[in-house]
């Protein structure tokens, strides 16, 4: 059972929000994960400095908290590593065909108030209930 953190989660969420509004205040881009990272592979597109520093921030942020204050997060899946890769190119085949991932559509593109983002979103949330449910109540929690 996952423990109920609403302060730390609220905290979480608008650090994630600020980040968001920071990014198209002073960049006018978009905080979608996934085209973030895009952007960092070779061939290197323009601006591919800020987007490292982004990602850089994300893995430093949580690193540094867990220095300063010892808390860590456990994670133990009992799903097999191969499951995880076949499932991580679902979703990239996925955030290709959704023009955006859930960060993108999601955080920023719900804010913008963007048609495309919410029907986007409504379907990740649908298909995740969808999933959840066979997995857990048809296929006996595999």
């Amino acid at each position: 059972m996952t423990e109920f953190t609403p302060f730390a989660s609220l905290f979480g969420g608008a650090l994630i929000g600020l980040s968001a509004v920071l990014l198209m205040a002073f960049n006018g881009r978009i905080a979608g994960m996934t085209g973030i990272v895009a952007g960092i592979i070779p061939p290197l597109e323009t601006g591919w400095m800020w987007r490292a520093a982004f990602l850089a921030g994300a893995i430093l942020a949580p690193a540094l908290l867990v220095g300063a204050f010892g808390d860590t997060v456990g994670f133990d899946s009992p799903t097999p590593v191969a499951w995880l890769i076949a499932g991580g190119i679902i979703v990239g085949i996925g955030v290709q065909f959704g023009s955006g991932c859930t960060s993108g559509h999601g955080i920023c593109g719900i804010a913008r108030l963007s048609p495309r983002s919410i029907v986007a979103t409504l379907t990740f949330m649908a298909s995740t209930a969808a999933t959840v449910f066979v997995i857990r109540h048809v296929l006996g929690g595999l």
